[in-house]
């Protein structure tokens, strides 16, 4: 199976998202198609049977098209028409690619691809991987574009011109209506008949002109039987219209009575509908800000060393194993290494943490952060999309996108939605020509046009998807990232969090705080403990080896190591035989323990982990380890609490040790003693017990645990393999962090509750009033043009809430 993300043109409203996925699914080798409307975009899973350009041309057809950008390379090495075809092969073989076209003349191959799917560094490295060198020509120095900032000023051109050729209609009729003498006055200065012309000719131009594109997608998407917010506009907006130009030129052709016009509802109508399309254009801008300040960070160009000089290159230029050359205040282009120089990097838009870090040779600097006052030398390590910077991009993205649970529920009513509002309007005319008074026909026609107008399935289709998109965003401005979309809606409704004890409420740097000897002399077997644990990832092992580097001991030669999970490590020394580990080690090696109880007592009522070590089958030194607690954790756990929320703590230390450090942070369930393999079992029996579980941690030996929680949560600091089997990644290590996620998932989700309530109340409520339902009682019927304001205001309601989530703060 193949995934690719479309990034699709022409969605206003969830009939919209309606029509691309049937459309989408219904491509014979679809397996699955997921369309957001905040995002603008398709996620489509499909066999080998079907290629991208099959799927554009679906989406092409259905009357939204992809979105694709364009792309030249300069490329070297082509001598012949065999090499334009190679060229043009490699790069119609990467995924998203639509065309390619490549001319030797110029030897420049243009590429046409999916937005958001491929860049030029793909690109050129399919060029690259055909045998031919190229480079793309690019403008370092444009910023990241945001697109919706670009179509509202296109929408507020229209909507300006609209405004303009409706203010006159709109001035005289409702001043008519509203102050008689001004009626009156026009009535005797200017015929009705070339007032009529008048409206009419300014009308045309409205609905030919800005109005255009409703009736271009609408009746398009009418005549295939997939209606959407335009065709309900441009049915509304083309019946008042046409009504009215039918009583313009031929009067006869309606009943004496009803020989009103109403042209200024069909102006006012699209000019309202444009305004509140402008106004959803600019607030959706700001939804996507977070992605557009991640990509803002990004240096543009970098000093790199070529052919013995340094020259400033494109960012995109820049190649794995490139030293580059980094001067004070400049923005770090790529992942590397230090090679040379020291200074201070500024990366808390990575890790949260606001004081500078030290760099110094062989220490690790990343793409976007910011260097201090000193100067260095560094070496490319990962460039373009495999920088961490990228990375994050790409998780925030793909949280924007994702489609919660409570989305299904929506997505099967907008389904039918405006085919039920079209049959509504159809029986609320006829009901109205029945029941009406005179001039049934005149009434029939406004209610019809204000059903049809006032129907907004855009705030149903953007309830959902505007607040995920907003609250990720902000989320990772927090240090939180949601590597899959259901967490955000999951996190919320976990009972309990365990966290693993080591790196996540400790600062996972262990120190040796007691050494008890109980057979030998104390610093021989420190160092030859040392020289074992140098063959250990462990923590704690590190902080054995710093133990016996303080002391200036010198290690012996390990002949042979064995770790064994769980337990520790056995390792040969000449003719001497090493145990260090716990007390699942000594009893498993049958190792007399006795000798250790007392130590291990006092250990444990201190809180400190023991390392016991046996030398030859007998018990010689027990050391105490320390791992501080970090400063936060006791907070986190309270305020965890505080949202009722239990919290356990998983641990390897014997259970004295690991119960005085529970009594400390007031921690409810305490599991010691447990090996690596066991920690999943924990979460499954902690899940058995209170519910949904959220599980912490940031470790290899994590992973199962995490990929097994409801809600797996990472810390940034920890593996790559933990990262991975998480749902939310925290990017610092301050376990405070947990409780941002959760009042970001939970924020978001009571934003997504009301936007939805209030989309579905404004349609349940306004659409019988629109129908006429007070006029019996009150005497009461809705103008079309309050009606498009309404619906207009409407959209804009649902994506104002949801940007209220950008205010959010870190929870403490």
């Amino acid at each position: 199976m193949h995934s690719t993300r479309f990034s699709v043109e022409g969605m206003t409203c969830a009939s919209c998202v309606g029509r691309v996925e049937r459309a989408l699914k219904g491509t014979e080798g679809v397996e699955a198609a997921n369309v957001n409307l905040a995002t603008e975009t398709a996620d489509v899973r499909f066999g080998d049977g079907v290629d991208v350009a099959r799927l554009v041309e679906v989406l092409n057809k259905a009357g939204y098209p992809a979105r694709v950008e364009e792309l030249t390379f300069d490329v070297q090495g082509m001598t012949c028409a065999s090499c334009v075809g190679r060229v043009e092969r490699a790069l119609q073989a990467v995924e998203g690619v639509t065309a390619a076209s490549v001319n030797l003349a110029t030897e420049t191959a243009t590429v046409t691809y999916l937005t958001g799917v491929q860049d030029a560094e793909s690109l050129t490295k399919a060029i690259a991987g055909a045998g031919y060198e190229a480079k793309p020509r690019v403008d370092t120095t444009a910023e990241p574009v945001n697109r919706k900032e670009s179509e509202a000023r296109e929408i507020r051109g229209k909507l300006i011109l609209a405004a303009v050729l409706t203010l006159p209609i709109f001035l005289i009729e409702m001043g008519g209506h509203l102050i008689p003498a001004l009626h009156h006055w026009w009535m005797m200065s200017v015929p009705e008949w070339l007032w009529r012309m008048v409206q009419f000719a300014l009308t045309t131009v409205i609905l030919a002109v800005p109005g255009r594109v409703f009736f271009a997608k609408g009746i398009p998407a009418l005549l295939k039987g997939g209606p959407d917010m335009n065709a309900l506009v441009a049915l509304g907006a083309g019946a008042a219209y046409l009504f009215s130009t039918v009583v313009t030129f031929w009067p006869r052709a309606v009943p004496m009575g009803a020989q009103n016009v109403y042209f200024e509802a069909a102006a006012v109508i699209v000019t309202l509908i444009l305004l509140g399309r402008w106004l959803e254009a600019r607030a959706k801008g700001r939804t996507g800000e977070a992605i557009r300040k991640l990509a803002g960070m990004r240096a543009k160009t970098a000093r790199v060393e070529r052919n013995g000089a340094v020259v400033e290159v494109p960012i995109e230029e820049i190649k794995v194993g490139d030293v580059l050359h980094l001067r004070p205040g400049e923005k770090i282009a790529v992942d590397g290494k230090v090679l040379s120089g020291d200074s201070h990097v500024d990366e808390a838009m990575i890790s949260g943490e606001p004081l500078p870090v030290a760099k110094a040779e062989g220490s690790p600097v990343i793409a976007g952060t910011v260097n201090g006052e000193g100067t260095m030398t560094y070496l490319a390590e990962k460039v373009g999309a495999d920088t961490m910077l990228a990375q994050i991009i790409r998780m925030v993205e793909d949280a924007q996108g994702a489609k919660l649970p409570i989305q299904s529920m929506v997505d099967k009513v907008t389904m039918y939605f405006v085919p039920v509002v079209m049959g509504l309007a159809a029986l609320t005319v006829l009901v109205w020509l029945i029941f009406g008074p005179e001039p049934a026909l005149a009434h029939a026609l406004v209610a019809g046009v204000a059903v049809l107008i006032i129907a907004c399935p855009c705030a149903m289709g953007l309830a959902t998807p505007t607040s995920i998109m907003v609250g990720t965003g902000r989320a990772a401005e927090l240090g939180v990232l949601f590597r899959k979309g259901d967490a955000l809606q999951g996190l919320q409704e976990v009972k309990v969090i365990a966290f693993d004890k080591t790196g996540t409420l400790t600062e996972g740097r262990p120190d040796v705080t007691e050494v008890t000897v109980l057979a030998g002399e104390e610093d021989a077997l420190l160092s030859e403990v040392a020289a074992v644990e140098a063959k250990s990832e462990h923590p704690i092992a590190r902080a054995i080896e710093r133990a016996a580097e303080t002391r200036g001991l010198v290690l012996p030669q390990v002949d042979k190591a064995r770790a064994i999970a769980g337990h520790g490590i056995k390792a040969e020394i000449g003719d001497v035989t090493l145990h260090v580990g716990n007390m699942r080690l000594m009893t498993r090696e049958k190792i007399d323990t006795a000798p250790f109880e007392v130590p291990l007592a006092a250990l444990a009522d201190r809180g400190r982990t023991p390392v016991l070590v046996a030398r030859n089958g007998v018990a010689v030194m027990v050391i105490g380890i320390s791992d501080p607690v970090r400063p936060a954790s006791r907070k986190a756990v309270e305020a965890l609490h505080a949202r009722g929320i239990k919290v356990a703590m998983v641990s390897g230390d014997t259970r004295r040790a690991a119960e005085v450090i529970a009594r400390d942070l007031g921690i409810d369930h305490v599991e010691a003693e447990v090996l690596p393999k066991g920690k999943a079992k924990i979460v499954a029996a902690l899940k058995e017990t209170h519910g949904a579980v959220g599980f912490v941690g940031d470790g290899i030996n994590d992973a199962p645990a995490l990929a097994s929680a409801d809600v797996g949560i990472a810390v940034g600091t920890g593996t790559d393999v933990a990262i991975e089997a998480a749902d939310v990644v925290l990017m610092g290590g301050d376990p405070s962090a947990v409780v941002t996620a959760y009042d970001v998932s939970h924020k978001t989700m009571v934003n997504i509750r009301q936007n939805l309530f209030w989309a579905f109340a404004y349609n349940a409520v306004l659409i019988p009033v629109a129908a006429g339902v007070l006029y019996p009682g009150f005497g009461l019927q809705l103008s079309p043009m309050l009606g498009a304001g309404a619906m207009a205001m409407s959209s804009v309601f649902v994506v104002s809430n949801a940007l209220r989530l950008r205010r959010m703060a870190a929870a403490f």
